[in-house]
């Protein structure tokens, strides 16, 4: 495991009309390329969502997700699946660091693992997933290539809040993507996380503020 620098913000703090309120405290997971870190990064920068990503978490050695956390000064751990017995010990070691950095919200970017209810139960109702379909249809690993195979006519994505059922938590906000006569799984996929990097900003400010109304 590793572990850089003590938490820090990823943008001053916004200006917006919101200011009164304390700024969401991210805890980001990713496996993979990380844009989606970076989309809610840049909202961060550009005063669309008062928050700070207080850290990532990643679970696979030199991932573009990691390199992204350098150039915006995230704090970043590496917690490898495949030193963990189990995946109770990968959560525990998960929401133990989490802790430490004081999150509050748990935002699942390309987090390519089953979590268990140690997570869950840790942060009920504040871990949110973005997954490329438009749920119910298409839950689990390959929904582009499942709606493709399928041959739907639109596609798109899903961001929910994550419960033990893979995929099956309450629908937050959805993005539609047209699919066209010629399109690829690469193709497809990459018109489908351009509204993923749309909607996953919004919907965490969104999942926020209802929690806020509640309060």
């Amino acid at each position: 495991m590793s572990a850089e620098a003590a938490p820090s913000l990823v943008s001053p703090v916004s200006t917006s009309r919101h200011s009164f309120e304390a700024p969401l405290r991210l805890g980001i997971m990713a496996s993979g390329n990380g844009s989606n870190l970076e989309s809610i990064a840049q909202a961060i920068a550009d005063h669309q969502l008062q928050a700070r990503i207080q850290v990532l978490l990643y679970n696979k050695p030199d991932i573009q997700a990691a390199e992204r956390a350098d150039r915006w000064e995230i704090p970043k751990h590496l917690l490898n699946h495949k030193e963990f017995a189990s995946r109770e010990a990968l959560d525990e070691a998960i929401v133990a660091l989490l802790h430490q950095y004081q999150v509050d919200w748990v935002i699942m970017a390309g987090w390519m693992r089953i979590v268990t209810p140690v997570l869950i139960e840790a942060f009920p109702h504040r871990i949110l997933n973005i997954h490329p379909s438009l749920l119910p249809s298409f839950p689990g690993v390959r929904a582009v290539e499942q709606a493709l195979a399928a041959g739907v006519k639109i596609a798109g994505c899903t961001v929910h809040y994550v419960i033990p059922e893979v995929d099956s938590g309450s629908i937050l906000m959805q993005a539609a993507v047209p699919v066209l006569e010629n399109d690829t799984p690469e193709t497809l996929h990459q018109r489908i996380q351009e509204q993923e990097h749309r909607i996953y900003p919004q919907a965490i400010g969104l999942a926020a503020s209802q929690v806020r109304s509640v309060d």
